[in-house]
């Protein structure tokens, strides 16, 4: 292609022959900067048309695209067999790379589902981030954690299932709280089977997809059934559920006699952000919806934006209805409908609004996106001032000569003195940046704890890295982003004896101009070098509060390293960590309770009756599981 020609910007010859050389069939297009990262993907019924048309003069006089053209400096291609194809494909590549210039769905690394394990015998219902093809079924995505946890704490007021992990025998000898108060059918100690249970999930099921008449319609059956039997404490229990259902559905508003499954959606932007909402309507009722901040957004057209959200929202979501209604036509409405029949196994249409009742139905939901927005907007806002606010606290607390910007928290984690860990956690102007974390299992400090020589190891491991990552970014290579940065800040979590052995690893690297101080749990003393006595923030100091979310973070994150290392190393190996527990008392306490969860329901009593036990021991399993 000649740039002088037609007009195009000037490009390298390299990224100019990839161009001449462009297929005319579909697939998906990478575009990649000058340290190769992914910075745009694409889909195209004709790459060479598409890909060639993003370096004319006429896409220049798009902002957008001029930035990103100005960036590109290499690209690769992936032809398909389809358009489908290629749109399935650019949904992957979206989601793997996130790249900064397509429009993408904003903290969706792993949105919050509720799993029922249909896979199970006696199925149980939990929040998990991750959905798997395992056999279980699935319900989502939330954006709010929280929302799930209030969605399962609905549930158990309404059906009595199990919320324990306890290997279901049938034969446990006692059942646990939920039982005797009516929350479990106690499967557990073989008050119900397999049938009477798997009745109670259909119903869970039910209820989380909207079907409320037909969870109403079987406990009534199931009422009328126990009542026949003269069985009035059963009756009772269905009509209390009956009741329960019926008040939750009451607040569910009808919006459409014809009883359909449809998912309503609208967005609003504003200012470079847009924010997507979502009604769910199961039945005609709205049963709940969601709403998704999206980045990217820029200058794009809204049909752009909206068939990015339905590619990303719909390819993690665990159920696509019969019909989605969306505010305006889409320009690749059929190659989307035919993607999300392919994903429903039934036929699936979009449709814009037909009547007055959908056109209000619309509004409300537009209404209602404007509205999130707004309210997001002021919180991102105060959030954003509070963190300034702690920061420039912090900075005249400690003689800092500005804020500091980038924070690092340290702790050690250790569990009887063996399989220590540490931990370093990352906020960036006030705000965590989990990228950035990092975990150290401690190799030279062995047969005892100490917390000194550890914090001293992790900090030498992690200050030699900066030098190596800066060394490697000085001649062009690549590196690690969390140890090629300098701290500002550092916190250490602990006191006096923490912070000398910090200093120390400090002076070894020539970093003793660097911040550091420690903070003492006990009255969240704040311990720096040079400094006699300990300096004391007020209790309602934002400053404070930002240290107290480091540290805890720092210990939050060290905890998680020793539960994936004791989940990894057995039981065998956890009991083992116990001391007084050897060989013997270990088969002995697995012939009496069968396994770890038994060992930990078990009572000090029970633990302290089984043979070689006695009750110092037992107060330490107690103490340890």
């Amino acid at each position: 292609m000649d740039a002088a020609a037609n007009g195009a910007i000037e490009i390298h010859p390299e990224l100019q022959a990839k161009l001449d050389n462009l297929p005319a069939k579909p697939g998906v297009y990478i575009y990649r900067d000058g340290k190769g990262q992914v910075i745009y993907v694409g889909k195209s019924v004709i790459l060479r048309h598409r890909v060639r048309s993003y370096f004319t003069a006429s896409a220049q006089q798009n902002p957008k695209t001029r930035e990103l053209v100005a960036h590109i400096r290499d690209l690769d291609f992936i032809v398909t067999d389809s358009e489908l194809e290629a749109l399935i494909l650019e949904c992957e590549l979206i989601k793997k790379h996130r790249p900064r210039y397509n429009v993408r769905l904003k903290d969706d690394k792993r949105y919050p589902y509720i799993k029922v394990t249909l896979n199970e015998d006696f199925p149980r219902i939990y929040a998990t981030r991750r959905m798997e093809q395992d056999g279980a079924r699935y319900y989502g995505p939330y954006t709010s954690v929280n929302a799930v946890h209030q969605t399962l704490d609905l549930l158990r007021r309404l059906f009595p299932y199990r919320t324990c992990n306890r290997e279901i025998t049938g034969q446990d000898k006692k059942a646990c709280l939920y039982y005797h108060i009516g929350r479990c059918l106690g499967p557990c100690i073989g008050a119900t089977d397999r049938v009477e249970y798997g009745m109670v999930i259909e119903r869970v099921c039910k209820f989380l997809e909207g079907r409320t008449e037909d969870v109403l319609a079987d406990l009534h059956t199931q009422m009328t059934a126990a009542a026949q039997k003269l069985d009035f404490e059963t009756a009772a229990m269905f009509r209390d559920q009956i009741r329960a259902v019926q008040t939750v559905t009451e607040q569910q508003k009808i919006v459409s006699v014809a009883r359909q499954d449809q998912d309503v959606i609208a967005f609003a932007r504003d200012n470079g952000q847009a924010c997507v909402q979502i009604f769910f309507i199961r039945g005609g009722k709205i049963i709940g919806r969601e709403y998704f901040v999206l980045e990217g957004t820029g200058d794009e057209p809204d049909n752009t934006i909206m068939e990015a959200f339905i590619e990303q929202f719909y390819d993690q979501a665990a159920y696509v209805p019969p019909e989605i209604m969306l505010p305006h036509e889409i320009d690749q409405a059929q190659i989307i409908q035919s993607w999300l029949r392919k994903k429903r196994q039934q036929d699936v249409i979009i449709n814009i609004p037909r009547n007055a009742a959908d056109e209000d139905l619309l509004r409300m939901v537009a209404a209602n996106a404007a509205e999130t927005l707004r309210a997001l907007r002021a919180e991102w806002q105060a959030d954003q001032n509070q963190q300034i606010d702690a920061l420039n606290v912090l900075q005249e607390a400690l003689g800092l000569p500005e804020p500091p910007a980038r924070i690092e928290g340290y702790d050690i984690s250790t569990l009887h003195g063996t399989a220590s860990y540490g931990s370093m956690v990352v906020f960036v102007h006030g705000v965590p940046r989990k990228s950035d974390y990092r975990r150290f299992q401690i190799k030279t400090v062995l047969g005892h704890a100490d917390d000194f020589a550890s914090m001293q190891e992790m900090l030498r491991r992690r200050f030699r890295r900066l030098i190596t990552a800066q060394e490697e970014q000085a001649v062009g290579q690549k590196k690690d982003a969390s140890f090629a940065m300098r701290p500002d800040l550092i916190l250490i979590d602990g006191g006096k004896g923490q912070l000398n052995a910090a200093l120390a690893v400090l002076s070894e690297y020539g970093l003793d101009h660097v911040p550091i101080f420690g903070l003492a749990k006990r009255e969240e003393e704040i311990f720096m070098p040079g400094h006699e006595a300990p300096i004391i923030l007020p209790r309602d100091s934002p400053a404070l509060y930002l240290i107290q979310r480091i540290r805890d973070e720092a210990h939050r994150f060290a905890i998680t390293a020793h539960r994936h290392a004791r989940d990894k190393q057995g039981l065998a190996s956890l009991l083992d960590t116990i001391p007084g527990i050897g060989p013997t008392r270990r088969k002995a306490l697995l012939k009496a309770f069968g396994s770890l969860e038994g060992i930990r329901n078990a009572s000090e009593e029970e633990l302290a009756a089984v043979p070689g036990m006695n009750r110092q021991i037992a107060r330490k399993i107690k103490e340890s599981l």
